[in-house]
């Protein structure tokens, strides 16, 4: 069995962003040499997500509101008031909301490989969703099969 690991460095540039990463990975897998196996497409962020939908510009304003409804920015997270106390190392950000999308949401998603390409129909794209940009992020794909 061969495994290949390789980042994909993003730069995310509003709050809540969702950014198409599906060829990029499907690069790194044909790069892979690996034809049958899957791959783990994984954040490696607490407060970020991967989800594998339709990359349709009306249904990413649909994710959008629902998040926004289900996790509202204005509620009390006891987390924010941990973030902002002087005693702890933070960034200073009020971003208990953002944990609790990404929660929702998930870190990784396993797509399964066959022939050297990803097992996606023609209306699924992997998505990186940012939920506390804008920032920095790192998405680890390891690509894994014979």
């Amino acid at each position: 069995m061969k495994i290949y690991k390789q980042k994909i460095k993003l730069k995310s540039t509003t709050q809540i962003e969702f950014i198409d990463i599906t060829d990029r990975v499907a690069e790194i897998v044909d790069n892979s040499g690996v034809r049958e196996g899957q791959v783990l497409v994984y954040s490696a962020h607490t407060s970020a997500s991967v989800i594998i939908n339709h990359n349709e510009t009306m249904l990413i304003q649909d994710f959008m509101r629902v998040l926004y409804r289900i996790v509202p920015l204005n509620d009390q997270y006891a987390h924010d008031i941990f973030e902002l106390n002087k005693s702890h190392k933070s960034d200073g950000r009020s971003n208990g909301h953002s944990h609790c999308k990404s929660m929702l949401l998930g870190i990784s998603e396993t797509i399964p490989i066959e022939r050297n390409k990803m097992i996606l129909t023609e209306k699924q794209n992997i998505l990186f969703v940012e939920m506390d940009g804008a920032r920095t992020r790192d998405i680890i794909v390891q690509v894994m099969g014979l």
